[in-house]
């Protein structure tokens, strides 16, 4: 099965942005960013492997497998440069695809990104995947945004509906024991991305990290390589998409403004 994705604007005329969303969402969680972006710019908002639209198309595990698929995906549509903006697994995602793709990727956003330490509050997360209810995933969702965030009604019956697929549970409980792990020391961690190869990359990236990430803790943004930018939202938590997406879609503008194709 093909990966499904919405898709807007021409993208022939120039890079497309492509959009890769977290752990148990969809494409559908950048409706805001997207309506945020300058109209010329043509979008590829991905329904990421063993999600959605995409629940049973090949890909499903972790950042790596991911990435594979969606470089796969881009290649059979002939994108041949593009700029990539990715939250969570989406964002460690992209980061994989910066690596591999260095003369493809013109652009790499990573919001509240996984890989970049082991820390990972898989107890939440697990809760989170495991949500079925409104009640439940609301309560999941409370834990996961900033202190004062506002969690959308429609986002969470859009959430829930995918949830509700035949298999989607199945998928998800692959992704989460594909993208965590037992350490040796009897810790559940995530899997971490290679920092000195993303720290050679002449590609532009930029790291946003919300100050009250109760996910990925933000301090993992201090051992960042120097050649990657870095933006705080203090009073984020790690829906960063869904909690800020007018300050998340002013950075994709920023990041997708100078056409560097003609320099890969």
């Amino acid at each position: 099965m093909a990966l499904h994705a919405i898709v807007a604007g021409d993208l022939r005329k120039k890079p497309p942005l492509v959009l890769l969303h977290g752990y148990g969402c969809g494409a559908f969680i950048w409706k805001k960013v997207v309506a945020g972006l300058d109209p010329a710019q043509p979008v590829i908002a991905y329904d990421m492997p063993g999600h959605a639209g995409s629940l049973h198309a090949e890909g499903i595990g972790g950042a790596g497998k991911m990435a594979k698929a969606i470089r796969n995906d881009l290649d059979l549509r002939g994108v041949t440069h593009f700029h990539v903006a990715g939250h969570s697994l989406g964002g460690a995602t992209a980061a994989l695809l910066a690596l591999r793709e260095q003369r493809r990727v013109l652009s790499a956003t990573l919001l509240a990104p996984g890989g970049f330490g082991p820390a990972i509050n898989h107890r939440l997360l697990s809760h989170y995947a495991q949500a079925e209810t409104h009640l439940d995933l609301i309560w999941a969702l409370e834990g996961m945004c900033g202190f004062n965030a506002v969690i959308d009604d429609d986002l969470v019956d859009d959430m829930l509906a995918v949830r509700h697929l035949p298999g989607a549970q199945e998928a998800l409980t692959r992704i989460f024991e594909a993208i965590t792990f037992t350490a040796p020391s009897g810790e559940r961690v995530q899997g971490e991305l290679p920092l000195d190869a993303l720290a050679a990359l002449a590609t532009p990236i930029r790291v946003v990290w919300g100050g009250e990430d109760c996910i990925l803790p933000s301090w993992q943004a201090d051992r960042l390589p120097d050649n990657i930018a870095l933006t705080r939202i203090a009073t984020a938590g790690h829906m960063l998409v869904e909690e800020y997406p007018a300050r998340i879609a002013e950075l994709l503008r920023e990041a997708t403004a100078i056409d560097r194709s003609h320099l890969a």
